[in-house]
């Protein structure tokens, strides 16, 4: 599966289960450690967690396996190695803003 189709599938799954702000972030040339960002806001610590329960669902029936990663309720992230979502409450978006940390990569257009 190409690195397109797996973000075609997790912004899919994020929309389908009504994930807001939904932005893909191209990583490539600033770091080793992925290829892209997917990030996304739920509106609480139940639908962060049934936005990523969607993204690995789908993606494992894609052939996919990610990698779920940490434990706070208001940030979930899973790990495709070349994809990382990561999904916040609306306050810890604001907290974290991995958007203006990334701020030199290229969004793409989704």
């Amino acid at each position: 599966m190409t690195t397109e189709e797996k973000i075609t599938i997790i912004v899919g799954a994020l929309d389908d289960k009504k994930g807001t702000d939904i932005k893909v972030l191209k990583i490539a040339d600033l770091t080793v450690l992925t290829e892209y960002f997917v990030i996304a806001t739920g509106t609480s610590t139940t639908q962060v967690r049934a936005l990523i329960d969607e993204v690995d669902y789908k993606l494992e029936e894609a052939g996919e396996k990610g990698k779920l990663e940490g434990k706070a309720t208001d940030w979930k992230l899973i790990d495709f190695d070349d994809v990382i979502v990561h999904v916040f409450t609306p306050e810890a978006r604001d907290f974290y803003n991995l958007e203006k940390l990334w701020a030199d990569a290229e969004e793409i257009s989704i």
